[in-house]
């Protein structure tokens, strides 16, 4: 371990022991990282020596941010941060506001003064940023002015809370917020903190699917491990790319797609407030974008407004990569976009605990309703209860390991998520005679049945191929005969009546394509499936609903 950069020790002191950290594996060429590594300066720095400052970096509304303007901008916020605010490595500096090209230079600045970075997600409350706030010891904040409020309230007395205005200049020229003020003061150039490659640079809280979120910790090293893997290896992006896509900065898939992947290889990226249906196909038709990020819910959506107005494909001819995350990729979902757009999407997954990718369907060799294969630079299996692989074709925990890897901070779960240096995902999944893997479901997801095992994707993937479903959820709820049923909770299209009769007509469907025992034995309509803000259904608060007896 390289002598560590940090003058605060709170964050390292409080990882895992080393017995129950995940085998990290550095053995590329491409993962050879020097010792002493700050990875901002890392990603920016160069561009300027290769004269690349006049080049277009972030894109907000209709504003272009140059490489080099963007920075000159973090070096003057991360003066800001060490010089007016008195931050030191090892701080941790807690960022929120909505995608926009200020909030990605607040990104930056704060790692590359070697604080580490808590980045949150726009919409969560007081007492969630509460719970952040003190399970990581923050004493400092940068946020959208904007989205004050609900901070304000969950701060301490004793934290230092720092607005900003997206860069944007208010009447006569006069910068919106306190950091823009400040910013307007200092010079250009910044000296990078002296951080180790294996200092935290990162703390991200998980997203809440399974309950309480957890606090995964990430190094320098690993903020360019992931740009330089399934980008280069799998997308073969170019600095000639225009990415866009939904997921905010404070989610890992967003984090990847939207400011490291671009950033690593000088690339353009297009950053949207609201990452809407709408909104993402425009901004990508604006743009000519060419790689896109965003969720199957997102991709529904942009179906649905291309079968209303099919000639809006025609100006997506400069999109050639579609990247899909957060949640399962369903078949109908896969099928309607490459109707509507002759392109596939590209399935993947990945957890905030790895940060980005770790299984990525190919360009070329998609196998619809495949998450694909291993990304180079991990290793998959599939095991059963006493961690012995299974043969193709059966059902098991998905098991990574690679160049990330999961490091919560001060956490009993950490000794649940790695066993024997390998990462356990949580995910059920089978992996077939060639090698790609097919996700099932969360493992605690997984419903069994009167001895029978169903997937409840294999039953949602039915679902949304009946013209009354928008979207679906299918969780397992205890039955006293048979341990526990299928139940789907359904969002119908406009103009459906929910009533007894379309319960029936949908179980029926259901037997009419698989296997009869997996039909949904009990239905329930809603207004909406309950999300965290990444676009990631929370299964159980569905198993509690379902579980409840008023239901």
């Amino acid at each position: 371990m390289e002598r560590s950069g940090h003058l605060d020790s709170f964050t390292r002191d409080r990882l895992p022991p080393p017995a129950q950290r995940p085998d990290f594996l550095l053995d590329r060429p491409e993962l050879a990282y020097p010792p002493r590594l700050n990875a901002i300066a890392a990603l920016l720095d160069g561009w300027r020596e290769r004269g690349w400052d006049d080049r277009p970096c972030l894109i907000g509304g209709e504003e272009v941010w140059s490489y080099g303007r963007v920075r000159d901008t973090v070096d003057r916020v991360a003066r800001v941060l060490t010089e007016d605010y008195g931050v030191v490595p090892g701080n941790r500096v807690l960022l929120r506001g909505p995608n926009t090209p200020m909030l990605a230079v607040c990104w930056l600045a704060v790692i590359k003064a070697g604080a580490v970075l808590v980045p949150t997600m726009p919409l969560l409350r007081a007492p969630e940023l509460a719970d952040i706030l003190s399970r990581a010891s923050i004493t400092m904040a940068l946020c959208d002015q904007r989205y004050l409020d609900d901070l304000e309230e969950a701060a301490p007395p004793s934290m230092r809370l720092v607005g900003f205005q997206d860069g944007r200049l208010q009447g006569g020229g006069v910068p919106g917020g306190e950091l823009e003020h400040r910013i307007a003061t200092k010079p250009t150039g910044f000296t990078p903190a002296d951080t180790a490659n294996d200092d935290v640079a990162l703390i991200a809280f998980t997203s809440g699917t399974t309950g309480t979120p957890k606090a995964a910790a990430h190094l320098h090293r690993h903020l360019l491990a992931i740009a330089d893997l399934s980008p280069r290896s799998i997308l073969r992006t170019s600095a000639d790319d225009v990415f866009c896509g939904s997921p905010t900065l404070a989610f890992a898939y967003g984090l990847g797609g939207l400011l490291l992947f671009p950033l690593r290889i000088g690339a353009s990226v297009v950053l949207l407030e609201r990452g809407t249906h709408d909104r993402l196909l425009d901004a990508a038709i604006r743009h000519r974008a060419t790689v896109m990020f965003t969720v199957p819910t997102v991709y529904r959506g942009m179906i649905a407004h291309l079968e209303q107005e099919p000639a809006l494909a025609d100006r997506l001819s400069a999109l050639r990569l579609c990247v899909s995350a957060g949640e399962p990729l369903p078949l109908p979902t896969f099928e309607g976009w490459r109707a509507a757009t002759g392109l596939e999407i590209l399935d993947s997954l990945g957890t905030t605990e790895l940060l980005n990718a770790v299984l990525h369907a190919v360009p070329g060799d998609v196998r619809p309703g495949s998450t694909g294969k291993p990304v180079p630079g991990y290793e998959a299996m599939v095991v059963d209860d006493q961690f012995q692989p299974v043969p193709p074709g059966q059902v098991g925990r998905l098991a990574v390991r690679g160049a990330t890897g999961c490091l919560y901070l001060d956490d009993p779960r950490q000794e649940a998520y790695v066993q024997q240096g390998w990462n356990l995902t949580g995910d059920a999944f089978h992996v077939d005679e060639d090698g790609f893997f097919w996700y099932h479901a969360r493992t605690d997801d997984l419903i069994v049945s009167a001895g029978y095992k169903i997937s409840g994707l294999e039953v949602e993937n039915i679902l949304l191929g009946h013209e009354a479903v928008q979207e679906c959820a299918v969780v397992a709820v205890p039955d006293p005969v048979r341990g526990t049923i299928p139940k789907a909770f359904v969002v119908i299209r406009d103009g459906m009546r929910p009533d007894d009769g379309l319960i029936e007509h949908l179980q029926s469907y259901v037997k009419e394509h698989i296997a009869p025992y997996k039909y949904p034995r009990a239905v329930e309509f809603l207004d909406a499936l309950p999300r965290t803000e990444t676009g990631k259904v929370q299964r159980f608060k569905l198993r509690k609903r379902a579980s409840e007896p008023e239901s």
